[in-house]
């Protein structure tokens, strides 16, 4: 078992195509899928807590002033210079704008520290932008959503931030305790098999989140095109800038996880609370934006050159 899953972790950036392509391919496994993500998003942030232990999370503590400078960078800065620029075109209420500012507004996706490993990064410093950006996210979201009406409901917003809070503390805290106990010297083959354990439940998730892209590629394959070009541009597009910008104030070590999250964020979470996000143009860019993301440690390795020592 230590084996294939050692294998798997060798070839984890095509794991995730993999998973892409069922996605599309298997719409009734999708489907299936869909009702389960939240706890498949909690097992893949066990598996990450695991996998970094506290100790490093601990050491990249010595790290949080510039954590928290790029947290506020993500999660307020851009979205409100995003607002202000489609307010200024007359835009602020369109589906483009809301989906755009939303991804945002949003947190680090729970898969960026994972994502980092299959670009032989380090995922501490990705692993800090979720859980910091996450923390703070009731309040970043505040002014945000209050420039904004459009975006919907900031009490629901807020609900739904503490709720994930909640549960990302609870499960960050087990998988330590977990790692304490059992794990405290994680290297060699079982390292490599709990990345490659990692990779599936990637794969695995995103299978669901794609559920509602399938159909809509029949129905409205233009409406998808435009939107999978938005996806693309934003995504890989705050990923490079965010790299050079970060390299000369962060380093080569947390650059690249760093510019990982610029890109790749948590806008399911706002799925799951507001009721603008539950228009047909949301779900397509909510399918639409995991392939970018999951094509991340394909596409952007170059970008990010040489893997650094500690992935």
């Amino acid at each position: 078992m230590l084996a294939a899953l050692g294998f798997v972790a060798r070839h984890g950036r095509w794991a995730l195509v993999l998973g892409l392509l069922g996605g599309l391919l298997l719409p009734d496994l999708a489907q299936a899928l869909k009702p389960w993500l939240a706890e498949l998003v909690l097992l893949l942030l066990f598996l990450t807590g695991l996998r970094v232990g506290p100790r490093d999370a601990l050491l990249g503590l010595k790290g949080v002033r510039r954590t928290l400078a790029v947290v506020l960078s993500y999660q307020l800065v851009l979205p409100l210079l995003a607002l202000a620029g489609f307010a200024l075109f007359g835009l602020a209420a369109s589906p483009y704008a809301i989906a755009f500012t939303l991804m945002l507004a949003a947190p680090s996706v729970t898969g960026s520290p994972n994502i980092a490993i299959l670009l032989g990064q380090s995922p501490e410093p990705a692993f800090r932008l979720l859980i910091l950006g996450t923390a703070l996210l009731p309040l970043t979201v505040l002014p945000v959503f209050w420039l904004s009406p459009a975006l919907g409901d900031l009490s629901a917003a807020l609900r739904a931030s503490g709720t994930l809070l909640v549960a990302i503390w609870a499960v960050i805290g087990l998988a330590f305790v977990t790692r304490h106990m059992a794990l405290p010297e994680l290297a060699g083959e079982r390292r490599s098999a709990l990345d490659g354990a990692m990779s599936i439940a990637l794969a695995v998730i995103v299978i669901g989140l794609m559920s509602a892209l399938g159909p809509a590629i029949q129905a409205v394959p233009w409406e998808v095109g435009k939107w999978l070009a938005l996806a693309f541009f934003v995504n890989f597009g705050l990923q490079a800038v965010a790299y050079r910008v970060l390299r000369r104030s962060a380093g080569d070590a947390e650059a690249a996880p760093f510019a990982v999250v610029a890109g790749n964020r948590n806008v399911a979470l706002f799925f799951v609370a507001l009721p603008v996000t539950q228009s047909p143009e949301f779900l397509i860019f909510l399918g639409c934006y995991q392939i970018p993301m999951y094509l991340t440690a394909l596409v952007m390795r170059p970008l990010y050159g040489k893997p650094s020592t500690r992935g």
